[in-house]
């Protein structure tokens, strides 16, 4: 038998109502994004469709971020940050979309050799600088744009073994999700976002 403390237990079930939480919440809020999931099978041929229905992303990882914080509620933070994580979360999509495009242009040119590397590592950057930036939102809310985007880029490359942690992560959690929508959302997604949050909050100390 496993015999455990009573406060090992009630971590353990913070951990679980939080992950839960999240799970059901993130559902509600990317509703359009899972539906589309679960009716196209293959989602990468409809690119521009599916990186508008991604922009819902940006505000639900930021209000998830608000509720581990522990200062609102998951429906408060996502009212709070909704339009700043809307124009963060759009930016760190756009500029990942134009990366793509590049790579996928140069790939096969002569000039690919360099400039596709220089664009993959860049794509890594600006998609783990952007995470950090949503976390920012309630943990520096005075925080201008630009100065949390170059702030969030700092961070995620000083402590880049954080970053590439947590993008390795989310980017298997993507991949369920995008394989099996309601299984990958009712399980894994709370989980991921938590560590999202620690490692971003980890990264932005001292800095």
């Amino acid at each position: 038998m496993i015999n455990l403390s009573y406060g090992t237990w009630e971590t353990v079930w913070s951990f679980a109502r939080k992950a839960l939480t999240l799970n059901l919440a993130l559902a509600l809020t990317n509703l359009p994004l899972l539906i589309a999931l679960a009716v196209v099978a293959e989602p990468t041929a409809y690119p521009l469709f599916f990186g508008l229905l991604a922009l819902t992303a940006g505000p639900s990882v930021a209000a998830a971020f608000g509720y581990l914080h522990g200062e609102l509620s998951y429906l408060a933070a996502y009212r709070r940050f909704f339009r700043a994580a809307l124009l963060r979360g759009g930016l760190t999509v756009a500029l990942l979309a134009v990366l793509a495009v590049d790579v996928v242009a140069l790939h096969d040119r002569p000039a690919g050799a360099y400039l596709v590397p220089l664009f993959v590592v860049l794509s890594v950057l600006v998609a783990a600088a952007g995470v950090v930036a949503l976390a920012l939102l309630p943990l520096r809310p005075g925080t201008r744009l630009w100065a949390g985007l170059l702030t969030a880029a700092y961070a995620a490359v000083r402590r880049w073994w954080l970053s590439a942690l947590t993008l390795l992560v989310l980017a298997a959690v993507a991949l369920a999700v995008t394989r099996a929508p309601v299984l990958g959302l009712a399980t894994l997604p709370g989980c991921a976002l938590i560590l999202a949050w620690v490692n971003s909050a980890a990264s932005l100390r001292h800095t």
